[in-house]
């Protein structure tokens, strides 16, 4: 064995061509003192490391311990991991040089390959020209650089789908669900045989509203109600703008009158409270008509609007600002008047 030189049946391979064919080589001594190594490990350990022990630079796992190289040859598994910061983990072979007690050691990352590329930013150069080991890392990386944006895709769709569905049962202008939603939650209620309330509410000269102030204090004035409406209401409970000023709520839950009365007022009442739009008065109202839908007998949704309709019309021709509830197949029950408007009663 010549300085640097690795020969086997005549065969001599000098350090540079050692370095070229295997960048993570190290060459120890009898007593395991590092006595060369390759640039790429040379790259990890530092050059300080030159003339230490094996067992002082990195922490031997495969086999635990040495005293000398050759249990190194002796050990069918090498496995060790660098001391440093960054605890790179290695697997090697140790191979014998000559009679003189020296070994060669080839290592390699095996599958801590991408955390060493990525904690020691390797270039393909650090490696052997014929390695593939770099080139299925970025077959790796490619994949999952394509499988993170599949992923990234899909979320993006279901978020995309999520938001048209919600778009497709809500209001555009209130925020409130709209007639689709309506249908929905009321085929939804009728289905689980609970009790449940339906108020139907229609603005009063909300056409007045339209043609002297416009469009634009309209859409004030709905946008208004709608705040007014859901305030009036429970966390869970349904209002939806079926129509340009007709709107539906759906009580959950409700098996008596007393919840519809009480909403009824409270809706009433916050109705007393003028709307301004841009200084000036808009002066509506509201006209409620109420059903309670029956828990023992089986009851269509037109049925249940049709009968909240009626009760709608019978406030409007008492004389509107009120709440009036279907009661079986009797007329419906006038509940009286909401408050007089304070801006003034609205034109006739």
């Amino acid at each position: 064995m010549m300085d640097g030189d690795l020969r086997h049946n005549g065969a001599v391979l000098g350090p540079a061509a050692l370095s070229r064919v295997m960048p993570l080589f190290l060459r120890l001594d009898s007593g395991c003192r590092i006595r060369d190594a390759g640039p790429t490990v040379r790259k990890l350990m530092g050059d300080t490391a030159i003339g230490q022990r094996l067992d002082s630079v990195f922490s031997l796992i495969t086999p635990a311990s040495v005293t000398d190289a050759g249990d190194l040859v002796q050990a069918k598994t090498l496995r060790l991991s660098l001391r440093s910061a960054i605890a790179t983990a290695f697997k090697g072979i140790a191979v014998p040089l000559g009679s003189g007690g020296e070994v060669l050691l080839n290592l390699s990352f095996g599958y801590a390959l991408r955390d060493a590329v990525r904690d020691h930013a390797l270039l393909a150069t650090d490696f052997a020209p014929t390695d593939l080991a770099i080139e299925l890392l970025y077959l790796v990386e490619a994949n999952l650089a394509v499988t993170g944006e599949v992923k990234r895709m899909a979320s993006r769709f279901e978020g995309a789908k999520a938001r048209a569905e919600e778009q497709a049962v809500t209001d555009a202008l209130t925020g409130l669900g709209n007639r689709r939603a309506m249908e929905l939650a009321l085929d939804r209620v009728l289905s689980t045989g609970n009790g449940f309330g339906l108020l139907n509410l229609d603005l009063d000269f909300f056409k007045k509203v339209n043609d002297t102030l416009g469009h634009a204090a309209g859409d004030h004035v709905l946008m208004e109600v709608a705040k007014r409406l859901r305030a009036s209401v429970r966390g869970g409970d349904l209002v939806a703008r079926v129509g340009g000023d007709e709107f539906v709520i759906l009580l959950g839950g409700v098996r008596d009158m007393d919840p519809l009365r009480r909403i009824g007022a409270q809706i009433l009442a916050r109705m007393q409270e003028p709307i301004l739009f841009e200084g000036a008065p808009c002066g509506v109202a509201i006209s409620i008509g109420a059903v309670l839908a029956p828990t023992d007998a089986t009851v269509t949704a037109d049925r249940l609007l049709e009968r909240a309709d009626r009760a709608l019309y019978a406030s409007k021709r008492a004389g509107r600002s009120r709440m009036s509830v279907w009661q079986d197949d009797r007329a419906p029950l006038e509940l009286g008047a909401g408050p007089t408007h304070r801006s003034g009663k609205p034109p006739a």
